[in-house]
Order: C-alpha cells, then sequence, then structure tokens
C-alpha cells in the first residue's frame, strides 16, 4: 500500500487524500484478487475434484460433491487472501480486517463440517444397517456442540479474550442451556433408547392416533420422527414421545409375510336349523363339501347305531346343520384360496351370540402384505360368501331397510 501511497503523492495529491485513496485502492485490489481467485477455484479446481469424483467407482466422494463440500471449501481461498494481505493497511485497520477473516473462516469451517456431516449420513443411509441403526440424531447432537464451540471461537477472537475463559462461564449458564436445549435432550436420550432397543426403523409402518400418525417412518431425527401417513400428509412425532406414549408398529406383520383378516358373518339365529336329506344330497355336489359330508355322515350314522339312538326324533343323537356344514365349507374354501397364507392360522369360529345374530368369524392371514391386495382378497373371499351363503338355508342378519318396509306395506 506504501507504493500506491507514493504513486499518488508523485502525482501532486494531497498526503491525506492519497492516504484515504491508497486505502480504498488497496481494498478494490483486494476484493478483485479474493473474486478471481474465487472464480479460478469454483471454475477450475471444484471442476477438475468433479470430474475426478464422477470417473471413481467410490460412493462416498459423490455425497461429498451431491452435500457441495468441495464447493464451499472454495470460500476459505478469499478469506486466507484477505488476513495475509492485511498487513498493508494501518495497524488499527490491520487488526479489524484479521479479525474478520478469522470469524469468516471459523464460520465457513461450521458450514464446511456441517455438509461433511450430512455427507456422512447420506454414506451411512447406503447401507441396511441404517435402517435399524440410524445416526442422524447423533450427528445433530454433533452440530450442536461443534457449531456451540464455533460460536464461542468467533466471540473469543473478536473480543479478544481466551476461548477458555468463555468455556469457563458455561457451568453457570448449564441450566439455561437445559432449558434452550430440552427438547434435543429429550431427543437425544429417545433416540438412543429406540436404536438399543430396536423399536422403529424408517420404513416401519406405525399407528398413533394421539398424534394423527397411520403411516410410514420416513426420517427419523434428533427432535422429530416423521411419519408420511396414507393419505400422503406427514405427521411429526416428538422423538421421546415414542418412548413416554403407545404406539402400534406393524413391523412384525410386514416381516411375517401375512395379513390378518378377522371379520365376521351376522347369521340369522331363526335360520340355523338340522340339514335335510334334500340338503345333504345337494351338499354332495359341492366341490369343497362332498368328502367332508360323506365322512360326517358315516360317522353320524355310526355313533347312532353303535349308541342305539332313537331317531324318530331328531333332536336324540347326532345330525347336521347348516351353520356347520356352512362353517365346514368356509374353512375348506379358505384352505383352497391361492391368496390365503396356509402356514399362518386359520380358522372359521362362533362368537357369543349378540342382538345382530350368531357371529361366524373368520380369522385367517393372506399372503401379501400390500395393502390393496389385502383388501381385494378379503373383499373376494366375503363377496362369495355372502352369495353362498343362502345355499345353505342360511340367511345373514340385517337390519330393516326402506324395502322392507314397502314389502309389508304392499302386502
Amino acid at each position: 500500500m506504501d507504493y500506491i501511497h507514493n504513486q499518488l503523492l508523485k502525482l501532486d495529491m494531497d498526503s491525506t487524500l492519497a492516504g484515504y485513496l491508497s486505502i480504498i485502492i488497496m481494498f478494490l485490489l483486494i476484493v478483485l484478487i479474493c473474486i478471481i481467485a474465487n472464480f479460478i477455484t469454483k471454475k477450475v479446481v471444484i471442476r477438475i475434484i468433479s470430474k475426478i469424483v464422477k470417473n471413481t467407482k467410490f460412493r462416498w466422494d459423490d455425497m461429498l460433491l451431491e452435500r457441495k463440500v468441495f464447493h464451499k471449501l472454495s470460500h476459505i481461498v478469499p478469506a486466507i487472501i484477505i488476513y495475509f494481505f492485511a498487513s498493508a493497511f494501518p495497524e488499527p485497520l490491520e487488526y479489524l480486517i484479521q479479525k474478520v477473516a478469522i470469524a469468516y473462516l471459523i464460520i465457513m469451517g461450521l458450514v464446511i463440517i456441517s455438509s461433511a456431516l450430512n455427507a456422512m449420513n447420506d454414506i451411512y443411509q447406503t447401507y441396511e444397517v441404517s435402517r435399524t441403526k440410524p445416526i442422524k440424531g447423533y450427528i445433530q447432537v454433533v452440530k450442536i456442540v461443534i457449531i456451540t464451540l464455533g460460536i464461542i471461537l468467533v466471540i473469543a477472537n473478536l473480543i479478544g479474550k481466551s476461548p477458555l475463559l468463555l468455556l469457563s462461564g458455561i457451568g453457570a449458564l448449564s441450566a439455561v442451556f437445559m432449558l434452550v436445549f430440552k427438547d434435543s435432550l429429550l431427543g437425544l436420550v429417545a433416540g438412543i433408547q429406540l436404536s438399543t432397543n430396536d423399536m422403529v426403523q424408517v420404513g416401519d409402518w406405525i399407528e398413533m392416533p394421539k398424534y394423527g400418525a397411520d403411516g410410514d417412518i420416513i426420517d427419523i431425527s434428533l427432535n422429530t420422527v416423521k411419519v408420511q401417513n396414507f393419505d400422503k400428509t406427514i405427521t411429526m412425532i416428538p422423538s421421546y414421545a415414542l418412548i413416554s406414549d403407545s404406539f402400534i408398529n406393524w413391523r412384525g406383520m410386514q416381516n411375517s409375510g401375512g395379513r390378518r383378516i378377522k371379520r365376521s358373518l351376522f347369521i340369522d339365529k331363526n335360520s340355523i336349523s338340522f340339514c335335510t336329506e334334500e340338503m345333504i344330497d345337494n351338499f354332495k355336489n359341492i366341490l369343497y363339501l362332498s368328502d367332508y359330508v360323506t365322512h360326517r355322515e358315516s360317522e353320524i350314522a355310526e355313533y347312532n347305531t353303535r349308541n342305539k339312538i332313537n331317531q324318530s326324533n331328531r333332536v336324540n343323537g347326532r345330525a347336521l346343520t347348516n351353520i356347520g356344514v356352512f362353517r365346514a365349507y368356509i374353512s375348506n374354501y379358505l384352505r383352497h384360496h391361492p391368496g390365503i397364507n396356509q402356514e399362518m392360522t386359520l380358522m372359521v369360529r362362533q362368537l357369543a351370540p349378540t342382538e345382530n345374530g350368531l357371529p361366524l368369524e373368520i380369522y385367517a392371514f393372506t399372503n401379501d402384505i400390500q395393502w390393496a391386495v389385502y383388501e381385494t382378497v378379503q373383499a373376494d373371499i366375503f363377496d362369495h360368501l355372502l352369495a353362498v351363503a343362502p345355499e345353505f338355508g342360511i340367511h345373514l342378519f340385517q337390519n330393516p331397510t326402506g324395502n322392507d318396509f314397502k314389502k309389508i306395506t304392499d302386502i
């Protein structure tokens, strides 16, 4: 800068004005050098690095490139130039410029570390273990610590004090930090418990009515768990809520390979009766009943003969009922259905009679856990059962409708 000042004096310029003008020219010159250095770094160096990264077979360097870690490194160059050129300015200005340059270097260092940590999380998520052991929460904790230390370094640099002096005062502010970072601390503890106990993973279907959540987990962070509901809305649940409150995790169902059907047909109790000979002959012509009816008929006849049952009254001894045959038909039908998982529990049972009739419950599992496939299989089964029930003399219960009352009035 002395050279610029002397050149201005040679032009017969006032010494004071030459001093100020030399500072401005020096400042503009430094700015120009910084712009050129930044341009060269971004347009030349970063492009070369990008080409090298894209041509490698490794995935981790691509993550660093996507997170713009290398691009952000280019911002350090101007700060270094400004710091070294600060000595060209007068003493008070030199000190201020160096302080600002160091503060900028620290801030950019924090930005670069933050991007690098994000890239680290992206790299980790490419491994299967990330579904069961996410590290995003821990990375966020590291970020908080690093940013806190960085802020302390910036403040210490600007005021010209030792960072240890500022760190010594943190103990007195611990209560304030506990209040400010309460959610983060609770989230950290919750994240450790969730991960250690394998309570939730990214991709799990959870149901938490208290928070209106019913869908798949798409992200687990330090403070929140992000759930995409089936209507495509997003619900944010505090991480510690998964520890303090109850929720349903459907992962067990997803891993089992079967999805449960648990639904009842309500039978009109007045339609339950013993089977007539005509009904039995008709049942023998039904694919899933012929062997059953023949076997049961033989078994019942043998029992009644062996025990000398007086069959003049059908109450005596054993006999086929339409509800029993219908229940056997449903069971055989399900055992031959291609959409039912035959390796899991399958049964057709009667529940306690109610004012709406006798519940005949189908308890089985589909062999596909996809929602649309599950609903289709379930609907197909009940479409068929609702249609064939009258073939067994079975009437399904239904409250009277307007058409029922109309038929009465027409009579």
